[in-house]
């Protein structure tokens, strides 16, 4: 705050537009209330581009400060003056905060900034240097009384993408590499995503038809099974019964280690994508390198695209076991069966 200098700090993961409105609606719940103006730094996810008369203010950080009753009102490129006080209180709070956890080790952003909330509450607290008063004596005898109503419903960013519906009926969020069901009808067909970071919405022609919390679990699956076509008896194109037969015509071994990536999964569906691509590799690399790599995954006790992928990118399937008896080598490149979960 420009008059009592009560200061707000949070580690966040990135500069990216999200963390920068997520930590800046962080420090107006710090204060308890809304400035007139925020006054930002010229970075990408702020100001889309810089001017010394007009800058253009990044458009959703815009809908931010206008959630909250206030303006975005950037620092001039090149002219220090216009943040002479933030950057002399980055060189007390580095003093104050950075170097006092320097070399410790945290799991997460949520333990670092609980160590950095206890110390900026001393730093606060602290009286000036030949003063009688603190930064927060400061700021609730001056300041708190100027500042404008906290909006009580909290800003979420939403972004938009639009995808098609896969034959699993679900779509994937690319950002996250995540994939969410959608109702089985809407396969084939084009909807829009709108996420924030908590939630997200499926939209078909403007009508909402699956909501979702949001998962950052790559390559995972978040499932409705009213959503599905084997829950309602539907026939669709991909079907368990359709990937066993494709692998039956190839062989037996493939067959069964299809049959497994099948079972692994909580519904069918979210197999669908792995069966497709691993007996793809029966076109791409020849039926017998395809059984083979089969047979060595079904031996690590691993069942996915990855390891079938890996097995022939590494040419183990080229090490035939003998006749009855398995040996699995030791390879450092083999990644664990945690690895694929």
């Amino acid at each position: 705050m420009g008059c009592s200098q009560l200061t707000y700090v949070e580690a966040v993961a990135s500069q990216r537009r999200e963390d920068l409105i997520k930590a800046c609606e962080n420090s107006l719940l710090f204060y308890g209330g809304v400035p007139q103006v925020i006054v930002p730094d010229n970075l990408r996810s702020a100001v889309t581009k810089g001017s010394k008369y007009e800058a253009i203010i990044n458009p959703e950080f815009a809908l931010f400060a206008e959630h909250y009753g206030t303006i975005i009102i950037p620092a001039r490129a090149y002219k220090p003056r216009d943040k002479s006080l933030v950057e002399g209180v980055v060189k007390l709070v580095y003093s104050s905060i950075y170097t006092k956890l320097e070399g410790e080790v945290f799991r997460d952003l949520e333990s670092i900034n609980i160590a950095i909330r206890v110390l900026l509450e001393d730093y606060n607290n602290a009286f000036f240097s030949k003063r009688d008063y603190s930064r927060m004596e400061q700021f609730e005898e001056i300041e708190k009384m100027a500042l404008g109503k906290l909006n009580p419903i909290r800003y979420k960013i939403k972004v938009q993408v639009i995808v098609t519906v896969m034959k699993n009926a679900h779509v994937r969020l690319a950002e996250d590499i995540h994939y969410y069901s959608v109702p089985y009808i809407y396969i084939g067909k084009k909807v829009k995503i709108l996420y924030t970071t908590t939630d997200i919405e499926i939209f078909y022609r403007y009508e909402l038809i699956a909501k979702h919390t949001r998962s950052k679990k790559k390559y995972q699956y978040t499932t409705n099974p009213e959503h599905l076509a084997t829950k309602h008896q539907f026939v669709t194109e991909w079907s368990p019964e359709k990937f066993i037969t494709q692998a039956s015509a190839i062989h037996e071994d493939v067959a069964s280690y299809i049959g497994k990536i099948l079972e692994h999964k909580p519904y069918p569906e979210q197999a669908y994508k792995s069966c497709s691509g691993i007996l793809s590799f029966a076109r791409r690399v020849g039926e017998e390198r395809l059984i083979d790599a089969c047979r060595w995954a079904d031996s690590l006790g691993q069942y996915s695209y990855l390891i079938i992928e890996e097995i022939l990118n590494k040419k183990l399937d080229k090490l035939k076991p003998e006749a009855e008896s398995v040996d699995i080598p030791s390879h450092n490149n083999i990644r664990g069966k945690e690895y694929y979960k």
